[in-house]
C-alpha cells in the first residue's frame, strides 16, 4: 500500500464513509486540529515515559489520544453517515465527556490547583501538556464554526474538546508538580 493516493491533489480530501470536501472546508479544519492536539499529546507522553512516578500520566494521555482519534472520526464523517459510526470507536458519547469530568476530579485531587495565573513550562512534559490544551481549544473554536454551519446534528464532540481542554489543563498542573513557578517567576 503506498502513502500517496494524487486524489487530494485537486486540493479535496476523502471523509469516513464517503464523500470529498475541500482541504479547507470547516470539517477538514476541525479534525485536522484534532490531529493536531493528538500529536502534541504525544510529545507530552514521551516526555512523561522515563518517569515512573509519572507512569499514570502518561496512560492518562495514552487514554485521551486514542478518545481523540474517536472524536476526529465522528468530525470526519459527514453527517448523512452517523448513523454508521459506532459510540467509543467513531462516536463521541455522554458517557465519555462524563469521564473527563471523573478524571479531572482526581487530578485536582492529588494535586490542588494554584490559585493565580500559571506561566507554562515548568517541566517539560507540563509544557507540552499546556501546549495540547491550547491547540484542543482551537479544534474546540473550529468545531462551534462547524456547528453554526448545521454540520453537527448533536454536540457531543464539542463537548468533549471543551472538557478535554480543562483536563488538560490540570494534568499540566500535575506534571509540574513542585517545579511550578512561583507567582512572582521566581
Amino acid at each position: 500500500m503506498k502513502v500517496y493516493t494524487k486524489r487530494g491533489d485537486d486540493g479535496t480530501t476523502g471523509l469516513l464513509y464517503g464523500g470529498r470536501v475541500d482541504k479547507d472546508d470547516l470539517r477538514t479544519t476541525a479534525y485536522g486540529t484534532v490531529d493536531e492536539t493528538c500529536s502534541a499529546l504525544g510529545l507530552a507522553r514521551a516526555e512523561l515515559t522515563d518517569d515512573p512516578q509519572r507512569r499514570d500520566l502518561h496512560d492518562l494521555v495514552l487514554r485521551v489520544q486514542r478518545e481523540l482519534f474517536v472524536v476526529g472520526a465522528q468530525l470526519a464523517t459527514l453527517t448523512e453517515h452517523w448513523e454508521q459510526l459506532t459510540v467509543g470507536v467513531s462516536r463521541v458519547d455522554d458517557q465519555m465527556v462524563d469521564a473527563l469530568d471523573g478524571l479531572i476530579d482526581d487530578s485536582v485531587s492529588r494535586h490542588p490547583l494554584p490559585q493565580y495565573f500559571v506561566v507554562p513550562g515548568g517541566t517539560r512534559a507540563a509544557a507540552a501538556l499546556d501546549l495540547a490544551r491550547t491547540i484542543c481549544r482551537r479544534a474546540e473554536r473550529h468545531v462551534v464554526a462547524l456547528r453554526r454551519a448545521d454540520g453537527l446534528p448533536d454536540d457531543a464532540a464539542l463537548r468533549y474538546l471543551n472538557r478535554c481542554a480543562d483536563l488538560l489543563y490540570v494534568l499540566a498542573r500535575e506534571a509540574e508538580g513542585d517545579h511550578l513557578p512561583s507567582r512572582d517567576g521566581v
